[in-house]
């Protein structure tokens, strides 16, 4: 690997870890968990791995012998920054603990595991990895663990090369196949382990136990320089509205944090827009109007902040997409038969109902094809292709337009979009996210080293400096519901939404119509890996917010 002169001065960094996991440890059990939701059937459907305690590791004075365990770790998923500094805290707590374990990578994600494809990963391996962004040590992939046949060849896979534990380091769905397969492998009694870490920059995987998702404190400095870039270029010219997509599925998390870090214009956030049942036409007005009271000031000039996943909490955009998802699931075949574009619409229209037949009618062109393209792997729309930020733009466009006819509007109104998504995702890890990665692959060693499964590693108390962290497990069917999935009722992980009650949103409206109207905007720069304690080591502000 041909490493920059940043990545040779990164490798030399020592990821901080919890006191507890630093030196003799033992492990406290706490109180049985029940899911947040739908206990009933949950407890039904994971008999073996359902109540179990929280688990919190402690100092302690007495040493532990533990035999030595060979473990297998799969990235699954998107990428996200600090995934490395897991694997060399999963490999540097198992050696700690026992010098002759050793840690296998399956490569391509979980498919590596049912197809047998595997490295051995070695102390010089792993240097080479520390403290640097990506998942390219053995790659990652988005194949399901959902099918038993599936889990028999893992298992296979597993007995050859003598594995007695795997990681799963994947957001809420890899964590929820992690779980499927923990009750499997327990049920069977075939002696091998799984264990979870929570990663997703969309920030969505999280609870009490689960402080923050690896990788969105990266992310979100990366995106908020680019928005302070830009911001500033803005305010440097004096024209231009830059109408910026940020990546999100279903949380606007990540939108949330850069608001607060950059002080765009405007910020939509989608469960806002949800629970005040706000209109596509109510949110290009609410747009529009900025537009028009920055005009007055002779401000032509701005920043609108679109989370991916907007489209999919308005109103009538939401009872439209679920039409479509069991339309397209129980159709998936016919569907796909169809020659052309126009064939497509009259079949969708034709079995929409008639509001949503309308609202889908009404949409430009281009948008109609982005709705009707493949769904994701749960049998849902895939966001990331409907370009929102587009749609809104030309929406508010055509009403300054109307505006100006009218008089009601004097601006200039110039546009420029953006889509930030990948920019963000193999970042080299801030100082956060290389310790928090590094505790979290210590803390799963150390899980699977006391005999755990099923449980999800935990790294808490945040905000407090490294060495008072608290490292633990929480038990991953605590964080469970059943959800539809390809038009079936499933198990899967509750995604946790910007709730509209905690102090992070609560900030952001005492700010917002400040923001609107002022050109307040924050230019935060460039992750910064050396210097003072509290540039490089401060975490987000959505995290201090909800903590202190």
């Amino acid at each position: 690997m041909i490493k920059s002169p940043l990545q040779i001065a990164r490798a030399s960094y020592q990821p901080k870890l919890p006191t507890s996991l630093q030196n003799v440890f033992a492990v406290n059990e706490g109180k049985e968990t029940q899911s947040v939701a739908d206990q009933a059937e949950i407890k039904k459907m994971f008999p073996n791995t359902y109540g179990m305690p929280l688990l919190n590791f402690y100092s302690s004075s007495t040493e532990q012998n533990y035999p030595a365990a060979k473990v297998g770790v799969i990235l699954s998923g998107g990428q996200a920054p600090g995934g490395h500094n897991v694997i060399a805290g999963i490999f540097d707590g198992l050696k700690k603990l026992n010098p002759e374990s050793k840690l296998y990578g399956f490569l391509g994600g979980p498919g590596g595991l049912v197809d047998g494809n595997y490295m051995e990963l070695t102390a010089d391996i792993i240097d080479e990895y520390r403290n640097t962004g990506g998942f390219d040590i053995i790659g990652s992939g988005r194949t399901k663990l959902e099918e038993e046949s599936q889990f028999e060849e893992g298992l296979k896979h597993c007995k050859e090369i003598g594995i007695n534990a795997l990681v799963i380091i994947g957001g809420d769905d890899s964590n929820t196949n992690a779980c499927v397969l923990a009750e499997y492998y327990k049920q069977k009694e075939a002696g091998v382990q799984v264990i979870g870490c929570p990663k997703t920059i969309d920030g969505d995987l999280k609870n009490e136990m689960i402080e923050t998702s690896f990788g969105f404190d990266t992310a979100c400095k990366v995106y908020s320089e680019l928005i302070g870039n830009i911001q500033r270029d803005a305010n440097s010219a004096k024209k231009y509205w830059h109408f910026i997509k940020l990546m999100g599925r279903s949380a606007t998390h990540i939108a949330l944090e850069c608001a607060l870090q950059t002080q765009p214009n405007i910020t939509l956030i989608s469960e806002e827009v949800e629970e005040k049942k706000q209109t596509l036409g109510q949110i290009v007005e609410y747009i529009a109007s900025v537009v028009a009271k920055r005009a007055e000031n002779g401000d032509n000039f701005g920043t609108v902040l679109v989370p991916e996943g907007l489209i999919e909490f308005v109103p009538e955009m939401k009872i439209l997409i679920s039409e479509l998802n069991d339309l397209l699931a129980e159709n998936e075949q016919y569907f796909s038969s169809l020659q052309t574009e126009d064939d497509k619409f009259q079949f969708v229209n034709k079995n929409l109902s008639d509001h949503s037949s309308k609202v889908f009618s009404s949409l430009p062109y281009n948008i109609q094809i982005q709705l009707l393209a493949d769904r994701d792997p749960h049998g849902n729309v895939q966001v990331s292709r409907i370009e929102t930020e587009k749609l809104l733009l030309d929406m508010v466009e055509d009403l300054l337009r109307e505006w100006k006819a009218k008089g009601k509007y004097n601006g200039k109104f110039s546009s420029q979009t953006h889509f930030f998504g990948y920019e963000g995702r193999c970042a080299a890890p801030s100082n956060f996210d290389a310790d928090y990665c590094y505790a979290l692959g210590y803390t799963a060693a150390a899980l699977i080293c006391n005999g755990k499964t099923g449980y999800m590693a935990s790294v808490r108390n945040l905000t407090a400096s490294a060495d008072k962290w608290i490292a633990g497990g929480v038990p991953i069917t605590m964080l469970m519901n059943m959800e539809k999935r390809h038009g079936k009722m499933k198990p899967v992980i509750q995604k946790a939404l910007v709730r509209l009650d905690d102090k992070p949103y609560q900030e952001f409206v005492s700010n917002r119509e400040k923001w609107a109207e002022k050109t307040q905007f924050v230019y935060p720069g460039p992750i910064q890996y050396f210097g003072p304690t509290e540039v490089c080591d401060a975490t987000t502000k959505t995290l201090v917010l909800e903590r202190n």
